[in-house]
């Protein structure tokens, strides 16, 4: 290891064998983490070219046990999401695409910071979990096309250690050494079809758009390399996604853009990747006539059907479904006005994500648990008009104190100017 250090530190290419001793050795426990430590330090300053991250990738996927989707009928396919504010994409993309007849088998994870995971929101229903057998996820994805499970604690256990050593060592922002970790668990998930939402912006990781770029090439390629048919979709994160930020309030305003209440960017983006994900399946010639035939699982409820019968599937309360009043809810509701008027022109959606979390939203440490029920629910994004005493948004808590100190917060999320501003582009690209 040693040896290995010394090489790409002076900016040498590791090989195949390298690399794989390198991660199993780490993995089984032979390399130490002080080793390891130093590797990724010197992997984000002399970067890896294509074919050692795609080694890097396989090994890790390697390390442990992979899923075999072969019991499942036809093209599977997963989406995977960089991370985000009021990122409720999964519980509409998935069933949209799923009424279309393209099998939905996905592998989600919990939420961790102000970034929510899909497994929390889904607990949203009662009685809902994540945690069933290989077989259920089987005959689940067969019988009704779609299912979502917890991650096991045997996938990917090299990216678990690594991912750990990252965080407290300054290598987070290393292209490839994301690319290694995103795209070895969804290739031992082991879908057909990976389509990627890359974010960028003030909410997500990726800053700007031209990281958010090099991240999604390099995910594709390596997705491709891998033989996976792959795409992604760049989007905006300089304000949160849709307008509910937090667990059953989100599930709310996904149930409604399932029953044809609301549009906005939410609805875009499914549209978009639900219709790459077709488009790569083979399910439609184009994103055109595969927008359509999504728009259409809206139109005549069989989108919202599969929720309904995911949830019901995997021990939830399905009635909730149609009726978002059996959700969690908050006890307190309190609307926050604006202080003065203009037109908003930036929403900062990384604290819109922080207010959340106060509220009890989201997790500190893994072992923190979730209220929820309580959330931020927006009422004007970027481009509207505001009147002064005009709500800028919902507070969803179950304390007073935190009630009034979110209200105070959100306040401050929100950039107001006096004259007109143009909306931003809210698909920055899409990479195929």
């Amino acid at each position: 290891m040693t040896d290995l250090l010394a090489k790409k530190r002076d900016g040498g290419t590791l090989s195949t064998e390298e690399i794989d001793f390198m991660i199993q050795g780490y993995t089984r426990g032979t390399i130490p983490d002080y080793q390891m430590s130093a590797m990724c330090m010197a992997i984000l300053l002399r970067g890896m070219d294509e074919r050692e991250t795609l080694d890097m990738t396989m090994s890790m996927m390697h390390s442990g046990e992979t899923l075999d989707l072969s019991p499942i009928r036809g093209v599977k396919a997963d989406k995977h999401s960089t991370g985000g504010v009021g990122d409720k994409t999964s519980l509409v993309l998935c069933p949209m695409v799923a009424a279309t007849g393209l099998k939905i088998a996905k592998m989600s994870g919990r939420g961790l910071g102000h970034t929510g995971g899909t497994i929390d929101k889904l607990e949203s229903f009662p009685g809902f979990t994540t945690a069933i057998s290989e077989e259920t996820f089987f005959r689940s994805v067969n019988e009704i096309g779609i299912a979502i499970m917890g991650q096991t604690a045997d996938l990917v256990p090299a990216d678990k250690k690594i991912y750990a050593l990252r965080d407290v060592t300054g290598t987070v922002p290393s292209i490839p050494l994301i690319v290694s970790s995103i795209m070895s668990k969804k290739l031992a998930s082991g879908a057909d079809v990976i389509v990627l939402d890359v974010k960028c912006g003030d909410g997500a990781f990726m800053k700007t758009e031209a990281d958010a770029r090099r991240l999604a090439e390099g995910l594709t390629r390596v997705g491709r390399l891998a033989g996976r048919r792959c795409a992604a979709v760049i989007t905006d994160m300089d304000q949160p996604l849709g307008y509910a930020v937090g667990n059953a309030v989100e599930v709310r305003e996904a149930i409604a853009v399932l029953r044809g209440e609301e549009e906005g960017d939410l609805l875009e983006l499914c549209l978009t990747l639900g219709g790459c994900m077709m488009v790569e399946a083979g399910f439609a010639a184009g994103i055109g006539e595969a927008r359509e035939r999504l728009l259409e699982t809206i139109r005549d409820g069989s989108a919202l059907g599969k929720l309904a019968a995911m949830v019901e599937a995997q021990g939830g309360d399905a009635r909730a479904v149609y009726d978002p009043a059996l959700l969690p809810d908050a006890a307190i509701k309190l609307e926050v006005p604006a202080a003065e008027a203009g037109y908003v022109s930036h929403i900062r959606a990384e604290q819109v994500g922080l207010v959340s979390m106060h509220l009890g939203g989201g997790r500190a440490t893994k072992e923190d648990t979730i209220d929820l029920s309580v959330g931020v629910v927006l009422r004007k994004k970027v481009g509207d008009r505001v009147e002064i005493g005009e709500s800028l948004g919902t507070i969803h808590a179950s304390d007073p104190v935190k009630a009034e100190q979110a209200a105070e917060l959100l306040r401050g999320c929100y950039e107001l100017r006096p004259e007109p501003i143009e909306r931003p582009a809210f698909i920055k690209a899409i990479i195929r």
